[in-house]
């Protein structure tokens, strides 16, 4: 698309991105916790692109966090360092993470099993180069990463700094659970919970002697509205804030003009019978990711609160009433709606 084009001339359905928008939400995330002197390090995996990742780091083109090593070497090639893979090790990939260890000046994994430690500690990094390892803690996500109450937990931070060729970088946590939040207190109240299971811990490995420099919790709903005991954190590792989307506004991390995308689709068909539009935008084009169980559906039709998009095929999709009966005059065939997605995720780098 050229500058100057119209949105209606765009074969549809398509992927639109409003720059400005995005701008102002990474503008505002970076001032957040610039003020409270805490790292950002912004995730790249609802992107995946150079100019997205641009935008986020100011150009540094440093201190970023991806979700596949796919992601990692895309951004290597582009001139970017520091990436933290944030991913537990898979142990099939330990000869690629060496690989973009030695290639880059900094790159981070992560661990939370003594099991991946031993991985590591079987292939020495060349040049005399060391394993930067992250701890994964699990704070009440329910995915992965080990329990900060076990003392296993304890003893595999310890072996990670006693590991010839390994350095504890610091410890990380997901505060996925806040996906389940509803409105700022919740958010708070789990970004909270999340940041002290992780401070906490960090204490306790100082007073074992253990040396932990770096502590790092993220999730765009806790990085949107912080708790101030997120100051005492070194850094943070937000994503999804550069575009947004329904599930964000549901949560409560943003309002409808916070989010910087929407999908065009075109009315391609009128069904009086079934008292429903058809639309030339389906799940390739969308997500199935809501199970259609918001109030309108799979998605958010921008103005259209009445209604539902309640299907979806590969190439269709179907809209209905949220109540009541259509009227087909206000959706001519070839007219145009904007849909919110639900989560936004670009699937390649």
């Amino acid at each position: 698309m050229s500058f100057g084009q119209s949105l209606t001339t765009l074969h549809t359905p398509v992927f639109t991105v409003d720059l400005q928008t995005v701008k102002r939400n990474v503008s505002q995330m970076n001032q957040r916790f610039k003020a409270m002197g805490v790292k950002l390090r912004p995730h790249m995996k609802t992107h995946k692109t150079v100019q997205g990742a641009d935008i986020m780091t100011g150009r540094t083109r440093r201190c970023i966090e991806v979700s596949t090593l796919a992601e990692a070497h895309f951004y290597a090639d582009a001139g970017y360092d520091d990436i933290l893979y944030a991913y537990p090790l898979p142990f099939d990939k330990v000869e690629d993470c060496a690989a973009l260890s030695e290639r880059l000046e900094i790159f981070h994994v992560l661990i939370d099993s003594q099991a991946a430690l031993e991985e590591l500690s079987k292939r020495r990094l060349k040049a005399g180069k060391s394993w930067l390892v992250w701890l994964k803690v699990d704070c009440g996500n329910g995915r992965a990463g080990v329990r900060s109450e076990d003392p296993e937990s304890m003893e595999l931070a310890k072996n990670i700094t006693l590991t010839e060729g390994v350095e504890l970088v610091g410890v990380y946590a997901h505060c996925g659970n806040n996906y389940y939040s509803k409105g700022v207190q919740e958010i708070q109240a789990v970004a909270k919970a999340t940041t002290n299971v992780i401070l906490d811990f960090v204490d306790r490995l100082k007073e074992a002697g253990v040396k932990c420099p770096n502590s790092s919790i993220g999730s765009t709903p806790s990085c949107s509205h912080p708790v101030a005991e997120m100051a005492k954190l070194t850094e943070v590792h937000p994503g999804n804030y550069v575009f947004y989307d329904a599930q964000q506004m549901g949560i409560g991390s943003c309002t409808m003009e916070d989010v910087a995308v929407r999908v065009l689709t075109r009315v391609v068909g009128h069904y009086p019978h079934r008292n429903e539009l058809l639309i030339d935008c389906g799940w390739t084009a969308l997500s199935l990711h809501s199970l259609g169980k918001l109030p309108t559906g799979y998605a958010v039709i921008e103005g259209h609160p009445d209604l539902k998009l309640t299907a979806m095929s590969q190439e269709h999709g179907h809209i209905q009433p949220v109540s009541g009966e259509i009227d087909f005059k206000r959706f001519p065939l070839g007219s145009i709606l904007f849909i919110i997605p639900y989560h936004v995720r670009c699937r390649k780098a």
